[in-house]
């Protein structure tokens, strides 16, 4: 009787876990032992930067030391292997521990590099590894105001996302003349650069430090080779990784001159009864830095031990990420290096768009691409380059706006196609799963193991699937993501019938997984709508986009713009006043709004508290600019003043805005109130829009300006104040329960089933019965406002996000924001105090001079 082979583990990371699973599935009387360096199971590293932003240690967990204990494999947690004796087949650890193997499987993986800089052995100088890294990286950012990080790769970027998020002035310092050199060309680098930029992180490109010494205003000074240098408290390494292969050297493996444990297509070693996964693996002097590489080595390994034949042939290395919020794409040969490749090229400055596709010679090809700001073609353009697919006649149309998000239809894709990279699934076995009897994406997902790895491949999957289930007669379902199989209308029926509060408790009862950037901010919308909560509640604070993170609107410098309401645009000579001297005091740009508001532009974000307390104090509230809900309602002068108007517009309007004012939607809703024919509120260009006869009002629905222009359309005529007011209720109500996430009310109206015609039956007729049950709904939202600013400013919880630093109130008096129009300039301190002397003098105006002088 054969015995069973000792099968031994050296590493216990995202692709040494894989083969464990694999391995297992295939052979469950394997006897299998896995030493793992770290004091945890694996764990998923791809999304490590979410552990700043709330996700816990056990949520990146990608197993159990039960589910291990059930599946029957021995694992050491804290064992670090010192020895492999290659000729009694055994290895050594750190305890003395000895382990026998029958075949070794070394998934080591790789460590952070750390350039030979002087003085790069500091407290406070960190890399951007491990789960014990990040702790030490959050223990040094509480004692610290500024870092740095050392490298502009992606995981550069992903460190510096670490930073901003624990609150730190963050930089990032990168030797090569632009951003993700290795990924992206000169143009996609240079965009990139651009848009971090403006989301607050300082971009230093083309700079090599030479050394890292003690600091005048901070902690460290990085001093570069050009003789400039940077002040940080905090320097973060991440410049590149190096294979753990110090084993393999030890023991008399063959490696490479630069290092990694060179294999063969079985992913052997020199060694027949050692193999090598993942980034400790040198394959035809390529070293994979990606997961779904490693994933494809395991199952190798996994096939050579379980008597199969599959061989590595190597891997795709395009990506598809968001860093620092800004998503970005690279596929194939990026830098157009083939000989003979044409590049067609689009930039839209405007909304720091860069898309570049390389294509072969005779243009029927695609080799590469490179997308920033947008990667809704990605999708698309990796099947073309991955299938050898031919490309249409008009290549460049794939990337120009017109087609931009259109994606490739997934019947025309061949069965080879690859849709899961991490998990090697084609699109054959995704078809093959529906043939044996999956008929959603959640059970294809359990299946095929698709979209669980690193979930770039999420949209594709969902194409593919409900193309196929429609080829089959089967209805499709519009679910929101792969966390939530309902669509955003049957999400907000859960939620209210269910009296479902929280995102969390909404997870656990109807979803799955950790939750991404198209549920949170969903599910957070739907309960301001629900329920109008107060939005930076510690469990409603995690869902918000960043403006409504912080009440404010985020400008291209990062500083903030405020917007007070000032409902129909009314307002009195005092609260203008007000206006003005906030402005004075806080050196803030201002603007009049085209719905008829004042900006103030270039509030920092410690300012914010203190700029809103003096608005509220001379009663104004948030004007919601920041919010996906009511914006404005705009007005023209009406009866009250013009000489053609027939009913009082402004009246009406400043009444209609302190109703629906932070009223939370699918999008964001803007009104106006025109007081005769004339329309100089220009209402037929708004979500609602409202124009006096006189006999009434007639009202307009659905109309918006923006990318997709359009006309609102006459829905009735010569209605009363009251049952117009019962038309709004009922109609925002009905886009709030059935409309699509970040979908506009002319969209959602083009997509009933009957548009105009219907509307009216619904609202007008009320032909399914629910109007009453509208109003209620909207009654309750009403009922129920409250002023966000004010909110926070009495909550002292909430005013710890409104700081500089993490561990103090100051401000760093250090950063200078420039002035971009310089006839506006700051007021000086003379012009301040001639204006007090025209304006009236309040208690805490009184304290702000005091508090300066």
């Amino acid at each position: 009787m054969q015995q069973t082979k000792q099968i031994l583990v050296i590493g216990n990371g995202m692709v040494g876990h894989h083969f464990v699973e694999q391995l297992r599935a295939k052979d469950p009387s394997a006897h299998i032992t896995v030493l793992c360096g770290e004091a945890q199971l694996a764990y998923d590293r791809v999304h490590l930067s979410g552990y700043f932003s709330g996700t816990s240690a056990e949520q990146l967990a990608l197993t159990t030391e039960e589910a291990y204990q059930a599946a029957n494999i021995q694992y050491r947690l804290n064992c670090w292997v010192e020895q492999i004796n290659r000729e009694q087949q055994l290895v050594v650890t750190s305890q003395g521990g000895q382990f026998y193997y029958d075949e070794l499987v070394l998934a080591t993986g790789s460590y952070a590099f750390v350039p030979p800089i002087a003085g790069n052995d500091q407290p406070h100088c960190l890399v951007y590894r491990t789960l014990q890294d990040l702790d030490a990286i959050a223990q040094s950012a509480a004692v610290s105001k500024v870092g740095v990080v050392i490298g502009g790769g992606l995981l550069g970027l992903e460190a510096a996302n670490a930073l901003k998020q624990l609150g730190l002035q963050t930089h990032v310092v990168e030797f090569a003349p632009q951003l993700m050199a290795v990924q992206l060309d000169q143009g996609g680098g240079q965009m990139l650069s651009q848009k971090i930029t403006e989301l607050g992180v300082q971009v230093h490109t083309g700079k090599a430090t030479q050394a890292i010494v003690a600091g005048t205003e901070c902690r460290y000074q990085l001093q570069f080779a050009d003789g400039e240098s940077l002040e940080t408290d905090l320097v973060l390494f991440s410049a590149g990784i190096r294979p753990y292969d110090q084993l393999a050297r030890s023991c008399g493996l063959v490696v490479g001159d630069r290092g990694g444990i060179v294999v063969n297509d079985q992913c052997q070693t020199s060694d027949p009864h050692i193999y090598a996964i993942g980034e400790c693996a040198l394959w035809q002097q390529k070293i994979f830095g990606l997961v779904a590489p490693g994933y494809q080595m395991a199952r190798v390994v996994v096939s050579q031990l379980t008597g199969g034949e599959q061989k590595f042939s190597g891997a795709d290395m395009s990506t598809k990420l968001k860093l620092l919020g800004v998503e970005v794409g690279s596929i194939g040969d990026a830098h157009a290096r083939t000989p003979g490749a044409l590049s067609y090229v689009f930039t839209d400055p405007r909304a720091q768009v860069y898309k570049k596709m390389v294509v072969s010679s005779d243009g029927k090809r695609l080799l590469g691409a490179v997308l920033v700001g947008d990667t809704s073609n990605y999708d698309s353009l990796l099947q073309y380059a991955l299938n050898d697919m031919l490309l249409p006649k008009q290549p460049e149309q794939l990337i120009l706006p017109a087609a931009s998000g259109a994606p490739l239809a997934a019947l025309t894709l061949p069965n080879s196609a690859t849709i899961c990279s991490c998990h090697n699934v084609a699109k054959g076995d995704i078809v093959a799963a529906m043939d044996s009897g999956c008929c959603d994406l959640a059970s294809i997902k359990s299946c095929t193991k698709a979209s669980t790895g690193c979930g770039g491949c999420t949209a594709l999957l969902k194409s593919v699937v409900d193309d196929e289930l429609k080829s089959r007669g089967v209805e499709v379902k519009n679910h929101l993501c792969e966390h939530f199989a309902y669509s955003r209308q049957e999400l907000l029926h859960l939620v209210q019938v269910g009296g479902i509060k929280t995102f969390s408790e909404l997870l656990s009862r109807h979803g799955q997984g950790l939750g991404c950037d198209i549920c949170k901010p969903t599910v957070g919308s739907i309960l301001a709508s629900s329920w109008n909560d107060y939005v930076l509640k510690k469990p409603h604070v995690g869902l918000q986009d960043t403006n409504d993170t912080f009440l404010a609107n985020m400008q291209k410098d990062g500083s903030y713009s405020v917007v007070p309401r000032i409902a129909g645009g009314e307002i009195t000579a005092e609260k203008l006043l007000v206006i003005g001297q906030v402005a004075l005091d806080f050196n803030l740009y201002t603007k009049i709004t085209g719905g008829q508001r004042i900006d103030l532009f270039g509030a920092r974000l410690e300012q914010l508290p203190a700029i809103w307390q003096r608005l509220v104090d001379a009663g104004f509230e948030t004007g919601h600019a920041y919010g996906k809900s009511l914006r404005t309602v705009k007005s023209c002068v009406g009866s009250t003043w013009c000489r053609y108007g027939v009913q009082d517009s402004v009246g009406q309007a400043i009444a209609i805005e302190n109703r629906y004012k932070g009223l939370r939607a699918p999008h964001k809703i803007k009104m106006a109130v025109s007081g005769c024919t004339r329309e100089c509120a220009e209402a037929q260009s708004k979500d609602i829009g409202i124009i006096a006869t006189e006999n009434g009002w007639n009202l307009y629905v659905c109309g918006n300006g923006g990318m997709r222009p359009r006309h609102a359309d006459l829905f009735a005529t010569d209605l009363d104040t009251e049952t117009l007011i019962r038309y709004i209720d009922r109609i925002l109500m009905l886009y709030i329960r059935t409309a699509d996430r970040l979908q506009r009310t002319s969209v959602w109206m083009e997509k009933l089933d009957g548009g105009l015609d219907y509307l009216r039956k619904v609202i007008i007729d009320d032909e399914l019965g629910i109007g009453a049950e509208l109003e209620n709904q909207m009654a309750a939202l009403v009922n129920t406002y409250a002023c966000e600013w004010k909110a926070t400013l009495d909550d002292p919880q909430a005013l710890k996000r409104f700081r500089q630093f993490v561990n103090s109130p100051d401000a760093d008096e250090n950063i200078v924001f420039v002035e971009e129009r310089a006839q506006i300039r700051p007021a000086t301190a003379e012009e301040k105090r001639q204006w007090q002397q025209q304006i009236p003098v309040t208690e805490i105006t009184v304290k702000a001079l005091a508090e300066e002088n």
